[in-house]
């Protein structure tokens, strides 16, 4: 078995347990209908996106299964959508490695990234209001402030705050645990 795939085995499984302990512990955490928003959250996720697409695929899909497990299907189903942030992210990071050395880059990366994310944790929800799969305080405050308001730039400013978190390590350990992204931005 080759060293890289045992060691990307060891960082999913590490960032799998990390992903479902983080909702498990957070105290900062805050649900107002179908938003919810806990601190760090998706950082496991974004951190995988440094190692490769395969590793935030694997990632989003450990943490999602944990989300099943422990909370409510539609918060289960809006991070099952992390797995579209996730591939494509890592894609990018992956073909363009030395952006993490570039703070400007990250932040416009950071804002794409969060677009996207958001955008699919929408749409999710809104299926889910347009088929009355949400409880009725959603529907008292309406579609525009329960869906778009909430999930929509909630979780935009959610996944901003927690990428930067995870920017942060990666800055810290990307090269130390040889992540492939920094690796490959030092040559």
């Amino acid at each position: 078995m080759k060293k890289n795939s045992v060691l990307n085995m060891t960082y999913a499984a590490f960032l799998i347990a990390l992903g479902i302990v983080i909702p498990m512990v957070m105290p900062v955490r805050i649900v107002i209908g179908p938003a919810s928003y806990t601190l760090a959250s998706h950082v496991p996720v974004m951190l995988a996106m440094f190692v490769s697409p395969l590793v935030a695929v694997l990632v989003a899909l450990g943490t999602a299964f944990g989300f099943f497990m422990t909370a409510p299907f539609i918060i289960g189903m809006r991070a099952l959508s992390h797995v579209i942030f996730a591939f494509f992210g890592a894609l990018y990071l992956q073909k363009r490695p030395s952006i993490v050395y570039s703070p400007k880059k990250m932040i416009m990366f950071n804002i794409v990234l969060g677009l996207v994310h958001a955008l699919f944790e929408t749409l999710i929800v809104t299926f889910f209001f347009m088929t009355d799969g949400l409880g009725e305080a959603s529907y008292t405050m309406g579609f525009f402030q329960s869906v778009i308001v909430l999930v929509g730039v909630g979780g935009f400013v959610h996944s901003l705050i927690d990428f930067s978190i995870a920017y942060m390590i990666a800055q810290k350990i990307g090269t130390r645990f040889s992540f492939p992204v920094y690796l490959a931005a030092k040559k």
